[in-house]
């Protein structure tokens, strides 16, 4: 329930009720906030600190504003309070490795839940992205494809912070997955074991063996690690 406020960082406390009420299921994706005259009477602030709160919780991501129809939290969350991560980490002139890290403690732990949680359905989807990936011509597709690769099997995990996790460095992935596979490319017969590589952890989803899938995955992110930390 809502309480009355009368602290200082007004707004602060603002959010942390609304986000309050979210956690506790009163407020679920998609329904719609009171309007800031009843937030102004429910907790007794003024008008000024349920704005800023609005605006400082649209702008994380955690509600969106429908011209003329109010604040609602979100009902998707895919796109949203990712993006600062990965600019933090620019901005901080982060290194190469620490990606190369972050990978290998995620991805692989997450092939492994995947291994033990995946469907048919979704077994189907990855079986399809390794075919178009053995065939694509033009590599700046090829890079779109293989990022669907990593992606997927994050979504099969049904972790959905992992998930939340990997669209949070997105943008860093993203690059890293681009200059990895021209660097690994560059050299002729790299393709084919790059292939083989996707395959094993394919394989390995196929036989839900966790234990098959991480070591698979393990060798897949070692391998493109070497061309990076060159």
């Amino acid at each position: 329930m809502l309480s009355p406020i009368k602290n200082t960082k007004v707004y602060e406390q603002v959010m942390e009720q609304i986000k309050a009420m979210i956690a506790d299921g009163t407020l679920k994706k998609g329904d719609k906030l009171p309007t800031e005259r009843e937030l102004v009477e429910m907790l007794q602030v003024s008008r000024t600190s349920v704005r800023e709160a609005m605006r400082a919780m649209e702008i994380m991501g955690l509600i969106e504003c429908k011209q003329g129809g109010g604040n609602f939290v979100r009902d998707n969350f895919e796109n949203n309070l990712f993006e600062p991560l990965s600019i933090m980490f620019m901005l901080e002139k982060g290194d190469t490795k620490e990606i190369i890290e972050l990978r290998k403690i995620l991805e692989v732990e997450t092939v492994a839940l995947a291994a033990a949680r995946i469907t048919e359905e979704e077994l189907l989807s990855i079986g399809n992205i390794i075919e178009d990936l053995k065939h694509s011509i033009n590599e700046e597709t090829a890079v779109k494809i293989d990022k669907r690769f990593h992606y997927e099997i994050a979504k099969a995990s049904k972790n959905s912070l992992i998930i939340s996790i990997l669209n949070a460095i997105s943008s860093l992935i993203d690059a890293y997955i681009k200059n990895a596979r021209t660097k690994i490319l560059a050299e002729g017969d790299n393709k084919v074991l790059l292939s083989s590589q996707h395959e094993k952890v394919y394989i390995a989803l196929k036989k839900h063996d966790a234990a098959e899938a991480a070591e698979a995955m393990r060798q897949h992110l070692d391998f493109a690690n070497k061309y990076m930390s060159k």
